[in-house]
């Protein structure tokens, strides 16, 4: 006999379920923009899972997706360099604490990045898995120019992003039906990359 734990649906699916009957209202694409724009300063996951659910319901809207996320991403990386040039001394003691992986050892690498060339560190880290938090927020701290990290985060931003909706829409339906089944083997790989480019940064020389 089947139990009904054992037949409920995981929460990661139940979210992937509501995001699913959520596409074609405003509630789905609000969420998308509220995680682009908290990843980019202190959230730990990132909003490509989201950014794919929606756009496999609604391939046409794929690269409204995309806009949507790398405008509110850029706009998250503003935020977080306004915390690191105004408000660090008082609220890195809670960042450290909260944010998996954050530590002063990446500030000072970011640091020696910003050294040699800060628009490319933070185009890298706006494209790849390396934490883009850690450079919106240093970008601040250490006085790189604001429009500098504007156009650099639009840059990286909206190549990854948009280079996501471009794979789905070339891909078709077949990428709806692999995200049924691997939604869960999706999302931690998402996640294992994201711990490995925190991993990588406190690795750099």
């Amino acid at each position: 006999m089947t139990t009904a734990s054992a037949s409920a649906p995981n929460p990661l699916r139940r979210l992937y379920a509501w995001v699913l009957g959520q596409a074609d209202g405003p509630h789905g694409s609000r969420a998308l923009a509220v995680i682009s724009f908290a990843e980019a300063s202190f959230f730990p996951i990132p909003p490509d899972v989201l950014q794919i659910a929606l756009s496999v319901a609604r391939p046409e809207r794929s690269f409204r997706y995309a806009a949507l996320s790398s405008a509110a991403s850029v706009a998250g990386a503003v935020a977080g360099w306004c915390i690191g040039a105004g408000l660090w001394s008082a609220v890195s003691v809670v960042f450290f604490a909260w944010v998996p992986g954050l530590s002063a050892e990446l500030f000072d690498q970011v640091r020696r990045l910003y050294l040699d060339n800060a628009f490319l560190a933070i185009v890298t880290a706006a494209f790849t898995p390396v934490p883009f938090k850690v450079f919106t927020l240093a970008s601040g701290l250490f006085g790189v120019p604001l429009v500098e990290l504007i156009a650099a985060s639009a840059l990286g931003r909206s190549a990854r992003f948009f280079g996501v909706a471009a794979c789905i829409r070339v891909a078709g339906p077949g990428v709806k039906r692999l995200l049924d089944r691997y939604l869960e083997v999706a999302s931690i790989a998402l996640l294992l990359l994201a711990l490995a480019g925190f991993a990588a940064l406190t690795r750099l020389d």
